[in-house]
């Protein structure tokens, strides 16, 4: 659906990764891996987790053929569940366009935590979220909380006051807006750091 070329929020990530000396992420929802592949061609080690088992082999068979293994640790996981690793285990998390996936606020909150949780002091949480300014925004059926539903795909939209409220744990550096795909998705580009 989006290629096999990294994404601008991965590449932004990344330029912010190697400022901050950022060796080993945590990056929740990967998909099919582009921008896992990215990060470990860029020799950042990932942890990368997402939902679907398919998803997960297409990424492990990508880093086996490329060579990547030593670079590339994969888990399926449901994100709304606790995540599976010790305090302090990470120094960094990257999320494509996961946190707004058809969570409500309560399982954002708690996802959230889970992040803080297992991040170092100081690291950075990258993520991406479609905004207000998104022309499917108040399109479909309305779910509550600014969950919408298109052609049976739920879309949780972000404003950046959203984005404020999510910073249990957290201090924000930046908020940036930027347009993906051809359609094109208005994203918000979020970057926070543990404190």
């Amino acid at each position: 659906m989006f290629g096999s070329e990294p994404s601008h929020s991965a590449k932004i990530a990344l330029e912010n990764f190697k400022k901050n000396n950022i060796k080993h992420i945590i990056e929740l929802g990967a998909g099919l891996g582009r921008d896992t592949i990215y990060f470990a061609k860029n020799s950042i080690k990932v942890t990368a987790l997402d939902y679907s088992p398919s998803a997960i082999k297409i990424i492990k068979d990508k880093s086996s053929n490329l060579r990547l293994t030593d670079f590339i640790n994969v888990q399926t996981h449901d994100l709304r569940q606790k995540l599976n690793f010790k305090d302090n285990s990470f120094e960094g998390c990257y999320s494509h366009m996961l946190y707004c996936m058809a969570f409500t606020y309560s399982e954002l909150e708690n996802l959230n935590n889970e992040i803080c949780r297992v991040l170092k002091k100081d690291s950075l949480n990258i993520y991406t979220a479609r905004n207000y300014r998104d022309a499917d925004y108040k399109k479909g059926i309305y779910h509550g909380e600014d969950l919408y539903e298109m052609n049976g795909y739920i879309v949780h939209y972000f404003s950046d006051e959203k984005i404020k409220k999510l910073l249990i744990g957290f201090k924000n550096l930046s908020i940036n807006h930027f347009d993906e795909g051809s359609f094109p998705r208005k994203l918000s580009l979020v970057i926070n750091q543990k404190i």
